[in-house]
């Protein structure tokens, strides 16, 4: 299996497909935890624990089971969530390629609406090549902008809206006895 893994829990063995940042919402604040708590709450290996533990999420005291207070893991995850964050100004674009936020060439994007109030912004990286993408709602896209130049599509043109007929259609009204 792919991305996924087969893990113990106390249901027995599960085969489940792991997420590369646990949920701290998911962590009751007003509770502590062990190191297999913490494990089996985010269905992981307790190395990985222990090793949040080295790289200082703080325990209760010093002996033995090491216990951590909810509130204390849950502010650790969100705090190691949002570290690498990195806010796009009005006219960048974050390309996922070269991991910081980049104006798009030529200073141009494409809008593709996705819903009647939102859309993606399309681009490309200037310094990579590959594509870049940004989440926009239409009411904020003046804010988003920036100097970028934004294309919108356009509705195309149907038939029954044409001055003119259709070029390949057959339908001729034949008199037929």
């Amino acid at each position: 299996m792919h991305g996924g893994c087969l893990c113990q829990s106390k249901r027995g063995w599960v085969a489940i497909m792991k997420k590369r940042h646990p949920n701290y919402r998911h962590v009751k604040i007003h509770r502590t935890y062990s190191v297999e708590d913490i494990a089996d709450l985010f269905v992981i290996h307790k190395n990985t624990v222990r090793n949040w533990l080295k790289n200082g999420l703080v325990t209760i005291d010093s002996s033995r089971p090491m216990l951590v207070k909810g509130d204390v893991l849950s502010a650790y995850l969100k705090a190691k969530r949002t570290k690498n964050k990195q806010k796009c100004l009005p006219g960048e674009m974050y390309c996922v390629r070269c991991r910081a936020p980049k104006s798009p060439a030529l200073g141009m994007a494409d809008y593709k609406p996705v819903t009647g109030t939102m859309g993606n912004l399309i681009a490309i990286c200037p310094t990579c090549g590959s594509i870049m993408n940004r989440r926009a709602s239409l009411a904020k896209l003046e804010q988003v902008r920036g100097k970028m130049d934004i294309t919108m599509p356009q509705a195309l043109q149907r038939i029954v809206d044409s001055n003119q007929p259709s070029v390949n259609s057959d339908l001729k009204r034949s008199s037929k006895p």
